[in-house]
């Protein structure tokens, strides 16, 4: 496959609201990380209106409406990542923090865990890209602002 073509596949970076956990969701039938924790989020498509619309939409489709996030819109710890079919992906982590409400996860997901910061480098399965997206995520989170984060 051509690698000048990606998908645009935002990831939440989802801290509680004491930011000393990152919620992690085990990873169900998926060809390249099955069984694997990693962050929610998914493909951007066409018809989301926008990035947050995307992200909005991903959020509710695997861990339901109820449960309410905050997603700043900049910074993103960005990756880049190539499945084992040769499709590309442009992986920008967004700065979260949870609000509140119940999580209901889809059949993408086995299991959520609100894993410690302290626990993350020894926590497994986790993708590869979990320790440096949370590390970066932790330096910045206390710079924004209030009006830096969307409610979703």
């Amino acid at each position: 496959m051509n690698n000048l073509y990606f998908q645009y596949c935002p990831k939440l970076v989802v801290f509680n609201e004491t930011l000393d956990k990152v919620l992690l969701a085990k990873r169900k039938g998926e060809q390249d990380y099955d069984g694997t924790f990693s962050f929610i989020g998914g493909k951007i498509e066409t018809s989301d209106g926008g990035i947050v619309g995307g992200i909005k939409r991903e959020k509710n489709e695997e861990i339901g409406t109820k449960a309410k996030i905050q997603v700043a819109q900049m910074p993103v710890f960005n990756a880049y990542f190539e499945k084992k079919d040769g499709s590309s992906m442009i992986l920008p982590h967004h700065i979260c923090k949870y609000v509140g409400g119940d999580i209901k996860l889809n059949d993408e997901y086995s299991e959520y865990k609100w894993v410690n910061l302290d626990d993350l480098k020894n926590f497994s399965p986790k993708i590869d890209t979990i320790v440096p997206a949370v590390e970066w995520a932790k330096r910045f989170i206390g710079q924004l602002r209030q009006e830096d984060f969307v409610t979703i």
